[in-house]
């Protein structure tokens, strides 16, 4: 949903902004810069290669965890005493009015625990604490496990295959640019192919979407071949959810309480939007932080990816299920959940991006200090949360936290700390990670090659959006000595510093994230991270140190010119000047026109970008209005240059030639954007 409504986890999140397809940063900053105000004050461009390789930025490395075995016991008064000496400070120095942690081990809940506020009573009334038993929280893209537990629950009945084409399984045509199959396993892998769309996917209000409808109407573009390319899709997990739907005969939200709610003894968990009035008093209030007012009950547009509303103790059985523990209820049998639990595809679709972590059937692969992690994390406007268990160690943890903080990465930081500090206090390392086996001249020479500017896979191609690619750039600098430095480091906000540990399979200095790059023709064509992402090689023409200084000069001196032709006219009518000979009215006024026109688009789509990233709707008048002020900008530049010809022409002073032909190389460098970016695509789906 970046994405969770996440990833993400972004992504997101970690990757797991994940129902939201939010880049790093508070949603207002997801806008990444704002298209027109943003390029003014940045026209110099963006830092290039060399300043990131001198940048005193360096990453500082965490010592590896190792500490011995039975240091501290898994058990509710070693982790009660860790969790209440982390999270009430934690959750007041960020902003978070509340969250929820619960943890399970060998068959048993271990500890449930309850922090802070469900509301603050900012809006009036008293606050009430989070009541760890009771308390709802919308987990996000956590629901996207929920769906692929239905979807294998057919698997295992033969009544859907993983590997046919998922055409067999719809009453409707899904858009493909390729001609391979498009399957189950694509859909939960997030390799379908399916670029990003994130009009719709949260709103508020009384009525739920019907799944079918949001699939059907305006759906994203295929742009990947299918199983080649991990791209994180909300669109490709609610179809999965659709077909769950269509082959079972039962609705979506009807059939997980069916089979999995009621199973497992999840009476606290729906996926209906609003709630049902047996569970609507227990909601806890969503905040950007915990100083402001409460958000408005979220409607996710496509509920199979990110709707479920869920107490914590429900999600402690769930976690129970999923690791096969007896009494737990029978979601599915051994061999499948497995399955769900292994990567998904290999190097025979993937090339060497299988090298990275890789989704399992709707899990991430998380697994850290030698033990496999598997889990999924989710974010909705305003809740943050994570899941993850342990299939070996028979262990699962659930975290949840009811505001996005102070902080664009208060809740992603804060659930990495949970997270990873439960893994490194309970298990270990035993051993030391293994040491590379690339050599110096080797690893200098790949380095070299996969320096450059990339993009995310999980991004807008076909429409306005895409002009995001344009400010979300990360830079791959090669070291002189063959290590990596990502700016910023996969699902971070900071750099990362990498080094090759296996022919194209690199790590992180200090820590335990890999990358793995898939290379053709010494090229390389995707770095693979976290499973469901991946960073590609950037059009040359879209990166930061092009379009900024086009964007910035351009709105610049259109922006100079709007004002001083009026402040022009004043001045002339005082002095009862006329303008020179050769500058035709009709000319004059349409080259004016053109310019107001471009900057009005300018900040149209500014407002545009600001406020869709911040995951409320633009109506399609709006998108139009802007596309007709671009339009007209565009063609602003046949004036504009019949002006500079004239000019020329008639001799007019060098001052007034080099403005005209200032104004000219505006609307042109506005005109090619308009083109590059697709601001005037056919298409304003979003």
């Amino acid at each position: 949903m970046y994405s969770s409504i996440d990833h993400t986890p972004a992504e997101r999140s970690e990757h797991r902004p994940q129902s939201r397809p939010r880049q790093p940063g508070r949603r207002g900053l997801a806008a990444l810069a704002t298209l027109g105000m943003l390029a003014v004050t940045v026209a110099a461009g963006a830092p290039s290669a060399a300043a990131a390789e001198s940048s005193t930025i360096e990453p500082a490395p965490a010592p590896p965890i190792f500490a011995p075995a039975g240091e501290h016991t898994l058990n509710r008064t070693d982790v009660d005493a860790w969790l209440d000496g982390m999270l009430p400070a934690a959750l007041e120095s960020a902003g978070i009015a509340g969250g929820v942690v619960t943890v399970v081990d060998d068959g048993k809940v271990v500890t449930t625990r309850g922090y802070g506020h469900s509301d603050t009573g900012t809006t009036g009334g008293e606050a009430v604490l989070i009541d760890p038993e009771s308390t709802l929280f919308r987990p996000g893209s956590v629901s996207k496990l929920f769906t692929a537990t239905a979807a294998m629950q057919l698997v295992e009945s033969g009544d859907v295959d993983l590997d046919t084409d998922i055409g067999e399984y719809l009453d409707f045509e899904v858009p493909r640019n390729f001609d391979e199959p498009m399957t189950l396993r694509h859909l939960l892998t997030h390799t379908a192919g399916f670029e990003e769309r994130i009009g719709g996917i949260i709103g508020s209000g009384d009525v739920s979407p019907v799944l079918r409808d949001s699939l059907v109407e305006e759906p994203p573009e295929q742009i990947y071949e299918p199983g080649t390319v991990p791209a994180y899709s909300n669109y490709g997990n609610a179809l999965a959810g659709y077909i769950v739907e269509h082959v079972s005969g039962v609705p979506f939200e009807e059939y997980v309480e069916r089979n999995i709610f009621e199973p497992t003894g999840m009476t606290s968990s729906t996926f209906e939007q609003p709630l049902p009035d047996a569970l609507s008093d227990r909601i806890s209030q969503g905040y950007d932080t915990s100083a402001g007012g409460p958000g408005p009950f979220e409607i996710v547009g496509s509920s199979p990816a990110g709707a479920l509303t869920a107490s914590a103790p429900d999600m402690a059985r769930f976690m129970l299920a999923q690791l096969g523990e007896p009494g737990a209820g029978s979601l599915l049998e051994p061999a499948t959940l497995e399955l769900m639990h292994t990567p998904a595809l290999d190097e025979s679709s993937l090339g060497n991006l299988a090298a990275a972590p890789r989704m399992a059937l709707g899990f991430f692969d998380e697994s850290r200090n030698g033990h496999r992690i598997v889990g999924h994390g989710g974010d909705t406007n305003y809740f943050h949360s994570h899941l993850q268990i342990y299939p070996e160690e028979r262990t699962g943890i659930f975290v949840s936290f009811n505001s996005t903080g102070a902080t664009g990465y208060a809740t992603l930081e804060l659930r990495r700390a949970v997270l990873e500090g439960f893994t490194d206090r309970y298990f270990p390392a035993d051993t030391a990670p293994a040491a590379g086996t690339v050599d110096e001249a080797t690893t200098k020479e790949h380095a070299a090659i996969a320096e450059g500017s990339y993009v995310a896979s999980r991004s807008m191609h076909s429409t306005f959006l895409a002009a995001l690619d344009a400010f979300s750039v990360t830079q791959v600098t090669a070291r002189d000595d063959g290590r990596l430095l990502l700016t910023p480091g996969p699902a971070s906000a900071s750099p990362a510093l990498y080094e090759e540990v296996e022919p194209w399979v690199w790590r992180e200095v200090g820590g335990q994230r890999t990358i793995a790059m898939r290379v053709a023709d010494g090229e390389v064509e995707a770095i693979g991270y976290e499973g469901a992402f991946a960073l590609l090689p950037s059009q040359p023409e879209r990166v930061p140190s092009v379009v900024l200084p086009v964007l910035g000069v351009s709105a610049l001196i259109l922006l100079v010119t709007a004002v001083a032709w009026p402040v022009g006219a004043i001045v002339r009518r005082v002095r009862h000047r006329s303008l020179p000979e050769g500058t035709g009215r009709v000319t004059r006024i349409l080259a004016k026109v053109g310019v107001v026109s471009a900057v009005l688009a300018l900040a149209g789509w500014t407002v545009t970008v600001m406020t869709v990233m911040n995951l409320v709707d633009v109506s399609e008048f709006s998108l139009r209005q802007n596309q007709v002020l671009q339009g007209i900008g565009v063609l602003g530049l046949v004036p504009a240059v019949l002006q500079l010809v004239g000019a020329v022409r008639h001799r007019h002073g060098w001052r007034r030639i080099l403005g005209l032909a200032l104004v000219v190389l505006a609307l042109a460098g506005t005109a090619w954007l308009a083109f590059e970016l697709r601001l005037l695509a056919p298409s304003v789906s979003y």
